[in-house]
């Protein structure tokens, strides 16, 4: 889930290879490393606000089918996501920032978009569903994906000039598709398994 997270093109990407073509890789590395504290808060917030309603059967099986369809609405907007240019950012506006406020450029982009929450959502649905998973089982789970995440950012940051030239508006096309398929076959997956 990590991988498809990071997988995912959208204004985290763009910011990351454009900060690392224009700043430098520390200043991208600023900024995922927000983007990790962002997606962490994330985490706390849908895991134990909705663990508080998880106990009865009927609420994991409406999180089950919630975070399924949740899932496929993603793998459907990638599918459906035009080519981009290769200096977009997914249409938020990035004013030239200093260093300094790469992390609170990262936190930001990340925690305005309301598919990074809906993304944990569905997250918190997949771990419901996993019984025999103990607490230590949930947090590593988590954990994976979180550091999957940075560091598959910070990879990108770190190549991002050797990338620029290969990042054609044809790469993101055929990107997008590829991952909104694997999407939609993690959402199936998901609501079969609660069905059956």
């Amino acid at each position: 889930m990590g991988l498809v997270l990071s997988a995912m093109i959208g204004p985290v990407f763009f910011s990351l290879v454009q900060g690392s073509l224009q700043h430098g890789f520390r200043y991208s590395a600023a900024l995922a490393f927000g983007v990790l504290v962002s997606d962490s808060l994330y985490v706390v917030a849908t895991y134990f606000g909705l663990q508080i309603f998880s106990e009865t059967d009927f609420f994991e099986m409406i999180l089950g089918y919630l975070g399924g369809l949740i899932l496929i609405g993603f793998g459907i907007k990638s599918l459906l996501k035009r080519s981009v240019d290769r200096i977009s950012t997914g249409g938020i506006t990035l004013p030239k920032a200093k260093k300094r406020s790469a992390f609170a450029k990262g936190f930001g982009i990340n925690g305005v978009n309301p598919f990074v929450m809906l993304f944990w959502i569905s997250i918190v649905g997949i771990v419901e569903q996993k019984e025999s998973f103990q607490s230590q089982d949930i947090a590593l789970y988590y954990i994976g994906i979180l550091l999957t995440v940075f560091a598959i950012d910070l990879l990108k940051a770190l190549v991002a000039k050797q990338m620029a030239r290969w990042v054609t508006p044809r790469v993101m096309w055929v990107l997008n598709k590829l991952v909104g398929l694997i999407i939609i076959g993690f959402g199936l997956r998901m609501i079969w398994t609660t069905w059956t």
